[in-house]
């Protein structure tokens, strides 16, 4: 568990794959004085469970191993700032967090670890 913060500890959340591409730019390249947005691979994981998946976001929340209210918030911290990032032409990158049970690049690839990455 890490201490983000103060109060509660977060507790690593499970997910499934990590993406094989890890940033994102405007086409045509980005001034080098442009902002770099920041989605971790738990907010990518849970964009993908809930918008590419279609489950529930009681479903999602149970395979990530945990609540439905800090899957919530990994939730709406990760579409703000995918649109934030599209709005307003920044580049995202992902990086990592507290995890576990990962598989590195598709899904059905590569072995289960447990990590903070």
């Amino acid at each position: 568990m890490v201490r983000c913060r103060r109060g509660r500890y977060r507790c690593a959340r499970r997910i499934e794959n990590i993406p094989a591409v890890t940033f994102y730019e405007p086409a045509g390249g980005s001034p080098p004085s442009t902002e770099v947005v920041e989605l971790s691979y738990v907010e990518l994981e849970a964009i993908r469970l809930i918008d590419l998946e279609k489950l529930t976001q009681e479903q999602a929340a149970t395979r990530m191993g945990i609540s439905r209210r800090s899957f919530w918030t990994d939730l709406a911290s990760a579409r703000w700032k995918i649109a934030h990032a599209l709005v307003n032409g920044h580049a995202i990158r992902m990086v990592g967090g507290h995890c576990s049970g990962i598989s590195r690049g598709n899904g059905n690839q590569g072995g289960k670890e447990n990590a903070k990455i």
